[in-house]
Protein backbone atom coordinates (compact mmCIF):
# COMPACT_ATOMS: atom_id res chain seq x y z
CA UNK A 1 0.00 0.00 0.00
CA UNK A 2 2.04 2.91 -1.31
CA UNK A 3 1.04 6.29 0.05
CA UNK A 4 2.57 9.53 -1.14
CA UNK A 5 2.46 12.81 0.74
CA UNK A 6 3.02 16.02 -1.21
CA UNK A 7 4.62 17.83 1.68
CA UNK A 8 5.92 21.24 2.68
CA UNK A 9 7.73 20.84 6.01
CA UNK A 10 7.23 24.55 6.76
CA UNK A 11 3.43 24.19 6.60
CA UNK A 12 1.67 23.33 9.87
CA UNK A 13 -1.17 21.44 8.13
CA UNK A 14 1.38 19.43 6.19
CA UNK A 15 3.27 18.56 9.37
CA UNK A 16 0.00 17.67 11.13
CA UNK A 17 -1.02 15.41 8.25
CA UNK A 18 2.34 13.62 8.32
CA UNK A 19 2.03 13.15 12.10
CA UNK A 20 -1.51 11.78 11.67
CA UNK A 21 -0.32 9.25 9.09
CA UNK A 22 2.57 8.22 11.33
CA UNK A 23 0.17 7.80 14.29
CA UNK A 24 -1.71 5.32 12.09
CA UNK A 25 1.54 3.43 11.49
CA UNK A 26 1.93 4.75 7.95
CA UNK A 27 5.28 6.00 6.68
CA UNK A 28 4.39 7.69 3.41
CA UNK A 29 6.73 8.43 0.56
CA UNK A 30 7.37 12.14 1.12
CA UNK A 31 7.49 14.36 -1.93
CA UNK A 32 8.74 17.83 -1.05
CA UNK A 33 7.01 19.39 -4.03
CA UNK A 34 8.74 22.76 -3.62
CA UNK A 35 12.08 21.03 -4.34
CA UNK A 36 10.78 18.22 -6.59
CA UNK A 37 8.15 20.08 -8.60
CA UNK A 38 5.47 17.88 -10.14
CA UNK A 39 5.14 17.81 -13.92
CA UNK A 40 2.06 18.97 -15.81
CA UNK A 41 1.12 15.31 -16.26
CA UNK A 42 1.41 14.66 -12.51
CA UNK A 43 -0.68 17.73 -11.67
CA UNK A 44 -3.32 16.62 -14.17
CA UNK A 45 -3.40 13.16 -12.54
CA UNK A 46 -3.78 14.73 -9.09
CA UNK A 47 -6.57 17.00 -10.34
CA UNK A 48 -8.39 13.98 -11.77
CA UNK A 49 -8.05 12.08 -8.47
CA UNK A 50 -9.32 15.10 -6.55
CA UNK A 51 -12.06 15.81 -9.12
CA UNK A 52 -10.92 19.45 -9.20
CA UNK A 53 -10.14 22.13 -11.74
CA UNK A 54 -6.63 23.66 -11.65
CA UNK A 55 -7.76 26.88 -10.00
CA UNK A 56 -9.33 24.83 -7.17
CA UNK A 57 -5.89 23.44 -6.31
CA UNK A 58 -4.26 26.86 -6.15
CA UNK A 59 -3.51 28.96 -3.10
CA UNK A 60 -5.19 32.12 -4.28
CA UNK A 61 -4.15 34.24 -1.28
CA UNK A 62 -0.44 33.91 -2.07
CA UNK A 63 1.09 37.06 -3.59
CA UNK A 64 2.43 35.07 -6.55
CA UNK A 65 -1.11 34.26 -7.64
CA UNK A 66 -1.94 37.87 -8.54
CA UNK A 67 1.63 38.93 -9.31
CA UNK A 68 1.79 36.35 -12.10
CA UNK A 69 -1.64 37.18 -13.48
CA UNK A 70 -3.05 33.81 -12.49
CA UNK A 71 -6.23 35.49 -11.26
CA UNK A 72 -7.11 36.20 -14.92
CA UNK A 73 -10.37 34.27 -15.50
CA UNK A 74 -9.56 33.76 -19.20
CA UNK A 75 -6.51 31.55 -18.53
CA UNK A 76 -6.76 27.98 -19.76
CA UNK A 77 -6.26 24.95 -17.55
CA UNK A 78 -2.87 24.38 -19.19
CA UNK A 79 -1.83 27.96 -18.41
CA UNK A 80 -2.92 27.58 -14.77
CA UNK A 81 -1.00 24.31 -14.46
CA UNK A 82 2.06 25.99 -15.98
CA UNK A 83 1.64 28.68 -13.31
CA UNK A 84 1.70 26.03 -10.59
CA UNK A 85 4.84 24.48 -12.04
CA UNK A 86 6.57 27.86 -12.22
CA UNK A 87 5.35 28.73 -8.70
CA UNK A 88 4.89 25.45 -6.80
CA UNK A 89 4.18 27.43 -3.63
CA UNK A 90 0.73 27.99 -5.17
CA UNK A 91 -0.15 24.28 -5.03
CA UNK A 92 -2.51 23.58 -2.14
CA UNK A 93 -1.02 21.26 0.43
CA UNK A 94 -0.70 18.72 1.81
CA UNK A 95 -1.94 16.16 -0.69
CA UNK A 96 -2.09 12.46 0.16
CA UNK A 97 -2.32 9.91 -2.66
CA UNK A 98 -3.14 6.24 -2.25
CA UNK A 99 -4.00 3.79 -5.02
CA UNK A 100 -5.46 6.31 -7.45
CA UNK A 101 -7.26 8.37 -4.83
CA UNK A 102 -6.19 11.69 -3.37
CA UNK A 103 -7.25 14.06 -0.61
CA UNK A 104 -6.04 17.46 0.52
CA UNK A 105 -5.16 17.48 4.22
CA UNK A 106 -7.27 20.51 5.13
CA UNK A 107 -8.21 19.54 7.74
CA UNK A 108 -5.61 16.78 8.16
CA UNK A 109 -8.30 14.27 9.12
CA UNK A 110 -9.80 14.43 5.63
CA UNK A 111 -7.01 12.16 4.36
CA UNK A 112 -8.35 9.33 6.52
CA UNK A 113 -11.16 8.87 3.96
CA UNK A 114 -8.76 7.08 1.59
CA UNK A 115 -6.72 5.05 4.09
Amino acid sequence: MAITLYHNPRCSKSRQTLALLQEKGIEPEIREYLKDVPSAEEINEILTMLNMAPRDLMRKKEAEYKENGLDNPSLSNDELIAGMIANPKLIERPIVIKEGEARIGRPPESVLEIL
